[in-house]
């Protein structure tokens, strides 16, 4: 009779003598390491740009129904325009020619040098990489800043001085800060320690945001003359709940890719390890968000938790390598437990932040950039605090430039009429829901 497991023998004794034949020692080829390297960043980079869209979804969700095509637009023109920043003047400004400094080349067009590595015989460096990889992979890194700023402003800013406002994050602001830790400058030399950007990313887009929102005001409506928040709930839980889980997955490229090597057996491990602990303060955060507010609300807020959760991501991205996976569920509860609280302090400053952007990236990038010497041997508190420091004052400094400038000539609101309009139809002259919305109730009129 025919023995069906035969093949599987002959399979496995053929793969058995193959393996025989490798040395246990064998490592890669340079050009092997190279080729892996490249990929990473490739594979990083379009898993941080599908988090655009996890932006975009949680934004639309959260703004009021008569907003949420103007916040799409905003979405995607703010990563195009960050993209072509970064070609035109970003990317040199923040990696070229830094050396201990504070700013690389200003007004350099970026193009790709891969002369060397496609020169005939040339040896290539195992932990090199194709320069447009790179270039794509920190490419979405500042995008993700700018969607920042898009939600904490969104239903009162106009159209075109925000995206004037992107141009100059994305030129200038991001890449002079992103220069003196990742270009190599003085904070590097200082040794402080900002593994894929609880600081460098998401604290500068929510001091940012945070400027923007002081100066712009809050929306018509949302504080009454007592000092009590008036709720203005968003178009779509199940989009804001969306929204999340595409950045919770993008969010793996985001600090996985930010370890910028997989050409060995270490790189490897450190990147599953990095997976684990981002997935585990995401973990952390959501289900801390939780419990906190059945505790203190009496009510499990859906809003909450999915900010939780993205607290507990910004959390660990400063320090997702070095912890152990109890830890960064810890680390990420606690950003969990902050937002919780961050959200309504926020309010009664009457900041009005409309999907708690601050809360999750300012604060919580706070917290994760200072819990970094817990697990980091070589990361000190003074050191961590100098960098929170600096880089929060110099962000201020020329947001708000940039915000009062843009206010007293352009002008960066929309007028009390517009805003009660809402601003699909106001900037736009259509509407994300038209069946829903005024136009079809002017149409039954």
């Amino acid at each position: 009779m025919l023995d069906k497991s035969m093949p599987k023998k002959i399979i496995a004794a053929g793969v058995g003598a193959l393996l025989l034949t490798v040395p246990a020692s064998a490592e890669v080829t340079g050009e092997t390491a190279y080729i892996f390297n490249t990929l990473l960043f490739l594979i990083g980079g379009f898993l941080v740009m599908w988090m655009a869209a996890g932006f975009a979804m949680l934004e639309a969700g959260l703004v009021r129904s008569k907003n949420v095509a103007d916040i799409c637009v905003k979405n995607v023109a703010l990563y195009a325009l960050a993209s072509i920043m970064w070609m035109l003047m970003g990317y040199n400004l923040m990696y070229s020619g830094v050396d201990g400094g504070y700013a690389g080349a200003f007004f350099s067009l970026w193009n790709p040098d891969d002369a060397a590595a496609l020169a005939e015989g040339a040896a290539h460096d195992p932990a090199g990489y194709a320069a447009g990889s790179d270039f794509f992979f920190q490419m979405v890194f500042v995008a993700t800043t700018a969607s920042i700023v898009s939600g904490t402003v969104a239903e009162r800013i106009k159209l075109f001085p925000f995206l004037i406002f992107t141009a100059v994050l994305a030129g200038l602001i991001y890449p002079i800060q992103g220069a003196w830790k990742w270009g190599g400058g003085w904070l590097d030399a200082a040794g402080f320690a900002d593994f894929a950007g609880s600081t460098l990313v998401h604290s500068t887009g929510g001091w940012a945001a945070l400027v923007g929102a002081i100066i712009l005001g809050p929306r018509l409506g949302r504080y009454t003359k007592e000092g009590k928040v008036r709720p203005m709930p968003g178009s779509s839980l199940p989009l804001a709940t969306l929204g999340t889980f595409i950045l919770w997955f993008g969010w793996f490229g985001f600090n996985g890719a930010s370890q910028l090597a997989l050409g060995t057996a270490a790189d490897s491990i450190a990147i599953s390890n990095i997976f684990v602990n981002t997935n585990m303060a995401a973990a952390g955060g959501a289900f801390a968000a939780a419990i906190v507010t059945k505790l203190v609300y009496k009510k499990v807020d859906l809003s909450m938790v999915l900010n939780g959760a993205l607290a507990g991501l910004v959390s660990i991205t400063a320090g997702p390598d070095t912890p152990l996976p109890y830890q960064a569920t810890i680390i990420g509860a606690v950003g969990g437990v902050l937002v919780v609280f961050a959200v309504p302090f926020f309010d009664k400053l009457k900041i009005d932040d409309v999907v708690g952007a601050v809360s999750v990236h300012l604060v919580c990038g706070i917290w994760g950039t200072m819990a970094v010497p817990f697990t980091y041997a070589d990361a000190s508190f003074g050191t961590q605090a100098l960098g929170v420091a600096a880089i929060g004052a110099f962000v201020i400094v020329t947001s708000a430039i940039t915000w009062f400038a843009l206010k007293f000539t352009l002008g960066i609101r929309l007028s009390d009429e517009e805003e009660e309009l809402g601003s699909d139809l106001a900037e736009l002259g259509l509407e994300a829901y038209p069946e829903f919305g005024r136009g079809s109730q002017k149409l039954s009129a």
